[in-house]
């Protein structure tokens, strides 16, 4: 649910109301089970201070495990409303905590033997398994602090396909073009050891929970040190430049296109296994 949060929280939305369709297996399901995933839920919606209205429950052939499907609706004032598309020349580009959050929790969960045989460490899988409640994969705090402090022309959550992919989309919706320091994207070190392991890109692995924003740079810096204050780690990444002049990644001398990723490298992982 804290994507669909994220979702709205990155509009300047503030969430009021979640549907959920819950899919379960045939052949599996409990009236325990059930109980529990509406537990969960309950207790989802009271933490981000929204209400279940509604949706649509039914037992399903052909899954082995439940799905959820959740719609967040919320409300904006228009003219507090921010966009994807909102870029502006000139403008500074922030991004919070670090890389790939959700990507390294879910690999720790779900091929946590296969790393350890790897040689990843217990406590790197243990401190990644983690990553969902600290730092968390929620960019609610981040986006409201950001947009009562400044004029924030630009916001998007990374998911599928890591950061590179959300850096990629914001600048298409804008039409612009970036130049970014490689040094200054934050690689989680449980992400990097993991994704090292298993042979993938962080830049393009399942990133909720970092937040990308584009201000003017004296706002940059004012959000910056007001998230600090509030234990929220985030950094100046790079400067949002004409669209003729591509998006590019610096490091060091060396200047090299921004990598582009047509899937989620953890869909690799998946997909061979």
């Amino acid at each position: 649910m804290q994507v669909n949060v994220n979702d709205l929280a990155v509009r300047g939305a503030r969430p009021r109301w979640f549907l959920v369709t819950l899919l379960l297996p045939e052949g599996a399901t409990t009236a325990a089970l059930v109980e529990q995933l509406f537990g969960e839920l309950g207790r989802a919606c009271e933490e981000a201070d929204v209400a279940l209205v509604g949706g649509h429950t039914e037992v399903t052939h052909g899954l082995d495990r439940p799905v959820i499907v959740g719609t967040m609706l919320g409300e904006v004032d228009r003219d507090k409303l921010v966009t994807t598309g909102g870029a502006q020349v000139g403008d500074a580009v922030v991004m919070t905590k670090g890389v790939p959050l959700e990507g390294a929790c879910l690999l720790a969960r779900d091929r946590e033997a296969e790393l350890v045989a790897r040689g990843v460490r217990a406590a790197v899988i243990r401190r990644a398994k983690g990553f969902l409640r600290a730092p968390g994969i929620s960019v609610r705090p981040e986006a409201e602090i950001a947009c009562e402090l400044a004029p924030v022309h630009a916001m998007h959550d990374a998911t599928e396909g890591g950061i590179a992919t959300a850096l990629h989309e914001l600048a298409q919706a804008s039409g612009v073009g970036l130049r970014l320091d490689r040094d200054r994207i934050v690689v989680l070190p449980e992400g990097a050891e993991i994704c090292r392991a298993l042979g993938l890109d962080p830049l393009g692995t399942l990133a909720s929970g970092a937040l990308l924003m584009t201000l003017a740079p004296a706002d940059a810096a004012v959000v910056i040190h007001a998230l600090a204050r509030e234990g929220i780690d985030s950094h100046f990444i790079g400067q949002v430049v004409p669209a003729d002049r591509g998006l590019t990644l610096v490091e060091g001398a060396r200047t090299e296109p921004l990598p582009l990723f047509p899937q989620d490298e953890i869909a690799r992982i998946f997909r061979d296994a």
